[in-house]
């Protein structure tokens, strides 16, 4: 406690002469077919937060704007990268596969394996799959945060806040421009755009980029750099005409390809008791050394082809914005397995699959027997684990460099079709309004499949009949269908020139369905139906329906032209689900039975996951001084969120289970701070401070982790920065360093408690039984992120269009967590390393 006082003084001190880059001095450039000029006719910054243009400063409510000087500063791509400039914002990406994204606003979470918190609108239009939160989106201009509840404004999915992205448009004269860099583990990144007119009513810009990274770790097994290695390339199209004066058609085409590693995972054990024999059995995940060694090679595809058109048509006191949008996303990804310490493969053998699966094992055991994997995993003698073999058993953790943990392979597959209509009011008067609807279906396949590792590499299919060199000996196969429609309207209302209230609403009605697409086979190495939920009955297909009203309301006053008071509140709404089909079957025969060699471990789960919701409410006062040199922007904030949805990962005998939860209810408050100073023309700092402090008030899942806080959110965020432009004769200099201090994270439920582990249940049966079943009690109080600070620099000159830098992200070399998975009935958790230092250099230039 004293430490986290004490960190939020000194950030509350320095913040005081510091302030945000939200609040950068500079407009995004205008860029159109046709001449058009700033609204405004000043250096305001204009954002669409209410889904028009209007200043910053007008918005009633807390909003993060990158602009394009600081987007082109920075380097920024992708929201792994901007999250990082936003108070109050974390992220975890990448660290299982390209397309898994969460982003964490105020409290509440993305859960993995449900939809998204955050929406993302790109140039206007709203897109639906979480696999898009992280990719490169084409030539940004600019980029706004939107905290709080969202969707009457905004849409779908947007129950913590909304990302509203703009790329460039067609310019009035031919322009373009690129960019290269290089760094160390061999990363190599490139981007160039072209845009232009075709004729008087026709522009178009088309970009492209590509990436390519060795990593920063490699795998000691191979003496190779394939853990965190990557290569991307994407290419972007935008056409924009314009029929009549009034009309504006505005096409966009995209496609991407991305290849690399997934699965960046390590394992950490928190048995205290364990620890007596070997101390590692109770690691702090903060003080794990990352060691990679599996003997499957991990890979990640992801391809995603994407269309849209929108349309805009001005009637006069009325214009009319209409769209529609396609994507299809397509991901996979191979990993080793996670179960080996739990004997799955190494079963007596019964059948040629079983027999070959054993051999397979004992031999790769043998040839590997000494091998250093990671404390306190052990290469014995045999590959009986070592509470069944205490003398010359193996203790593998996952993804052991033996074949005994099998293979993982899974699925992400969506199609998409979105529409979305929307009238919107341009009189001029003291009221204004838009009203619309919206519709969206969704195709998605998701699968994860088990397979017998013989030594033959893995068969891409998610079910191999035994006989082949990878058979299937697991399988979650669910094809899940989405339609969504959506009615909604808004009105804003200028009470007096000083005062102005808004009121947003909007219904959506969510229609799911689920059936599974696990063929009738029997898993080759148990004997046991190949979905171990088909034991336990058919799976039968699940459909349901899930509605929710969404106000907004929001209140200005505005006392003089520099200082704006707002309040708002807004209801949040993300839809319920399924879960692969058998999953809460599952978790009842293995976790919660009082059968030996189960546990009564107290966990609900079930097929199916509630619908989300929250009820948000922000305070704050904005504006600027010392004739704008000074910036601020205050808010405080209150959110009720009920059945919370969350992400559980189990591991045993049975395999791996990905499951979402709910958390009944939690409550969420804090407090954000932005400040900017410009001392002089060319000299600006900036920096924020979120505090945030959340607490789980009920939670049928796991009732004991009442009063533990809401998982994935830092107790605090800091950043502090600088940035210098000075122009010297016909050289212009710039430099800017940007630090960030994330506060300590818990990433479950379940913190400091001490839970019955599989271990529990396997000590009473094992060649050590004179050891009581308490003796395999987990305790997670040493499974919290710590605090860590992330400094980035980056500087250097420019003349005549021509631009070269030096960076150096992370420099100091800070070793921190990207994610900690705990899997509360395995005894430890799953974690996966931030980045460590790159410096390079880069070369840009436009025309």
């Amino acid at each position: 406690m004293i430490d986290y006082r004490t960190t939020l003084a000194a950030g509350c001190a320095l913040v005081a002469l510091v302030s945000t880059p939200a609040f950068a001095q500079d407009a995004p450039p205008v860029a159109a077919v046709a001449p058009a000029a700033d609204p405004t006719g000043d250096s305001d910054i204009i954002v669409t937060a209410r889904r028009q243009n209007e200043r910053l400063i007008d918005v009633p409510a807390s909003v993060t704007v990158i602009s394009a000087k600081t987007l082109e500063l920075t380097g920024i791509k992708t929201a792994d990268q901007f999250v990082q400039l936003t108070p109050g914002v974390t992220i975890v990406t990448g660290t299982a596969e390209a397309g898994d994204t969460q982003i964490n606003i105020r409290g509440i979470n993305g859960a993995r394996d449900a939809e998204s918190s955050v929406a993302l609108v790109v140039d206007g239009i709203l897109k639906t799959n979480t696999a898009m939160l992280n990719q490169d989106q084409g030539t940004l201009r600019q980029i706004e945060v939107l905290k709080g509840p969202q969707g009457a404004l905004y849409g779908r999915n947007a129950a913590a806040g909304a990302i509203v992205i703009s790329t460039l448009l067609p310019t009035r004269s031919l322009s373009g421009g690129g960019r290269i860099s290089y760094a160390e583990r061999n990363t190599i990144e490139g981007s160039a755009y072209l845009a232009g007119p075709i004729s008087p009513d026709v522009g178009f810009v088309v970009s492209g980029n590509y990436r390519k990274t060795d990593g920063f770790y490699k795998n000691i097994l191979t003496d190779a750099r394939t853990v965190d290695d990557q290569e991307r390339y994407g290419v972007d199209g935008r056409l924009v005409f314009k029929p009549s004066d009034a009309t504006t058609v505005d096409l966009k085409a995209r496609y991407q390809k991305l290849s690399g590693a997934s699965i960046n995972f390590n394992a950490s054990f928190h048995l205290p008791q364990f620890a007596a024999f070997n101390p590692a059995f109770n690691e702090n995940v903060n003080d794990h050394p990352f060691r990679y060694y599996s003997n499957i090679r991990p890979t990640n595809d992801q391809r995603t082809i994407e269309g849209s058109i929108k349309l805009d048509h001005d009637f006069g006191a009325v214009k009319l914005v209409s769209w529609a949008q396609y994507s299809d996303v397509r991901q996979n990804l191979v990993a080793d397995g996670t179960s080996a310490d739990f004997a799955r493969y190494i079963s007596a053998p019964t059948n040629p699959t079983n027999t070959a699966a054993f051999n397979a094992c004992f031999a790769s055991t043998a040839a590997l027997t000494g091998f250093p994997v990671n404390q306190p995993g052990f290469i014995g003698a045999i590959p009986v684990p070592f509470l069944f073999a205490p003398a010359t058993g193996s203790t593998f953790g996952p993804y052991s460099p033996t074949v005994c943990d099998g293979t993982q392979y899974q699925v992400r597959d969506q199609k998409d079709f979105s529409a979305e209509v929307r009238l919107v009011s341009t009189a001029p008067g003291p009221f204004s309004w838009q009203v619309g609807a919206y519709y969206l279906h969704i195709d998605r396949l998701a699968g994860v499949s088990l397979g017998a590792d013989l030594g033959q590499g893995v068969l891409k299919n998610l079910y191999n009949a035994p006989g082949t060199s990878n058979p299937t000996s697991q399988l979650f196969a669910d094809k899940f269908k989405t339609n969504v429609y959506a009615a909604f309207a808004s009105a804003e209302y200028a009470v007096t020139d000083q005062l102005k209230a808004s009121l947003a609403l909007r219904y959506d009605i969510e229609k799911r369905g689920v059936s599974s697409r696990v063929p009738t086979a029997i898993d080759p190495i148990t004997g046991g139906p190949i979905n171990p939920g088909q034991a336990f009955g058919p799976i039968s297909p699940q459909s349901n329906e899930y509605k929710q009203v969404q106000p907004k309301l929001s209140l200005s006053y505005r006392p003089n032209a520099t200082t704006n008071i707002y309040a708002n509140w807004g209801v949040g709404f993300k839809s319920g689900g399924f879960n692969n089909q058998g999953s809460s079957a599952i978790v009842n025969a293995n976790f919660n039975s009082t059968i030996l060699p189960s546990i009564d471990a107290d966990v609900l789960i079930n097929d199916e996951f509630r619908k989300e919701r929250s009820s948000a409410f922000e305070a704050g006062i904005k504006g600027s001084f010392a004739n704008g040199a000074i910036t601020y922007d205050l808010a405080g904030y209150y959110t009720r969120i009920r059945d919370m949805q969350f992400f559980e990962f189990f591991v045993g005998g049975f395999g791996l289970l990905r499951v979402v939860s709910n958390i009944d209810r939690v409550e969420v408050k804090g407090v954000e701070l932005n400040l900017t100073a410009k001392p002089v023309r060319w000299w600006s700092l900036f920096g924020s401070v979120n505090v945030t402090d959340s607490k789980i008030k009920k939670n049928v899942s796991r009732p004991y982790t009442v009063g533990n806080k809401s998982p994935y959110t830092a107790d605090y965020t800091i950043n502090l920065g600088t940035q210098v432009e000075a122009p010297i004769s016909s050289i212009n200099l710039f430099a800017r360093a940007d630090y960030r201090i994330t506060g300590p994270t818990w990433f479950h439920t379940v913190q400091d408690e001490d839970r019955p582990t599989l271990f529990s249940g396997l000590i009473p049966i094992s060649a050590v039984n004179f050891l009581p079943a308490s003796f395999g009690t987990a305790n997670f109080s040493v499974a919290r992120r710590e605090k860590f600070g992330v400094l980035n620099l980056r500087g250097g000159i420019e003349t005549g269009g021509l631009r070269v830098a030096v960076f150096a992200n992370n420099v100091l070399d800070k070793k921190y967590l990207n994610e900690v998975i705990p899997a509360i009935e395995f005894g430890g958790s799953f974690i996966s390393p931030g980045d460590r230092r790159i410096i390079g250099v880069e070369l840009s230039g436009k025309f």
